[in-house]
């Protein structure tokens, strides 16, 4: 005889949008008076402006008959300063506002890039979005020509990462291969600077860049240096790929050990032993236990 039981499910939040009054709507916490000169909030300001509000806020109930904010104060200030009175909101079943602000995600660069195409491939005319981002219709051109030069894989692997645009300049002078290895260097050092990235460039070979029959150019460095930061680059190269397998799984036993240690250590009558009869071990032992890295020492140090 088959048995069942039915288990209620709980939603997040009500089903439906509720229209409310701005002044019934209570903030969790305060805007500070930089955030209004920021140009992310003339950006959703301009947003706002032109297209009206794309994601309701998000609020709970109270027992006074008024609603928290859990999510959304930059946008029901900004319906304040156009004169709003009314706003939709989605009702949260929860007061917990600790994710709402926390998990906050700002656009990479390639993610900004495909939201651009993706709209103009609609219709919607440059002229528009450059409105509703706050931006000329110059720079919504660049973003939509982001990618142009650079390959799928290169760009996967930085899709959500926070680089500059100019970073981008600097991968379309290098081959497909060369920029997948440049964008890991990226990710593996996590340091999207253009800085970085024109050393990448420095220290790539002639026969990886788009033109290389022409000179590499490099203010400050001289072609002796260059093909030194060439070798000194691919060595480097070799060096990630022959730990980046084993690491994680390294620093998992280490730190499993530096566990063990850590609670065999806090026995007074286990420290008495290996002091009298093992005090080299116990050093050892002190040792792993305190241990924070799997960097010696010394670049350790030059890493600060």
């Amino acid at each position: 005889m088959n048995t069942s039981t039915t288990r209620s499910i709980t939603f997040g939040f009500e089903t439906e949008c509720v229209r409310l009054p701005i002044t019934s709507l209570l903030p969790v916490k305060s805007l500070r008076p930089a955030v209004k000169l920021s140009a992310k909030y003339q950006q959703i300001v301009a947003s706002i402006r032109e297209i009206g509000l794309v994601e309701p806020p998000v609020v709970s109930r109270s027992a006074s008959g008024t609603y928290l904010i859990l999510d959304g104060h930059v946008r029901i200030e900004i319906l304040k300063d156009l004169g709003e009175t009314e706003v939709e909101c989605l009702i949260s079943t929860d007061d917990e506002a600790f994710t709402y602000n926390k998990r906050i995600s700002r656009l990479s660069a390639v993610q900004e890039h495909s939201m651009i195409v993706r709209a103009i491939a609609r219709g919607v005319p440059e002229d528009k979005i450059a409105r509703t981002l706050a931006v000329n219709v110059s720079s919504i051109q660049r973003k939509a020509r982001l990618l142009d030069g650079i390959c799928p894989e290169a760009a996967s692997l930085l899709k959500d990462k926070q680089c500059p645009m100019a970073l981008f300049e600097v991968l379309k002078k290098m081959k497909p291969m060369r920029q997948i290895e440049a964008a890991e260097l990226l990710n593996n050092a996590n340091n999207y600077t253009v800085n970085y990235a024109a050393a990448l460039l420095a220290g790539t070979q002639q026969s990886q860049l788009v033109n290389g029959d022409k000179p590499k150019k490099v203010k400050g460095i001289t072609p002796e240096a260059m093909a030194r930061m060439e070798r000194e680059l691919a060595r480097l190269q070799e060096q990630v790929s022959s730990v980046q397998d084993s690491y994680g799984r390294e620093h998992l036993h280490l730190t499993v050990i530096r566990g063990y240690l850590t609670k065999m250590l806090g026995n007074p009558r286990i420290v008495r032993y290996l002091l009298q009869n093992r005090p080299a071990f116990l050093s050892e032992f002190q040792a792993i236990a305190e241990t924070t890295s799997l960097l010696p020492e010394n670049e350790r140090q030059s890493a600060i």
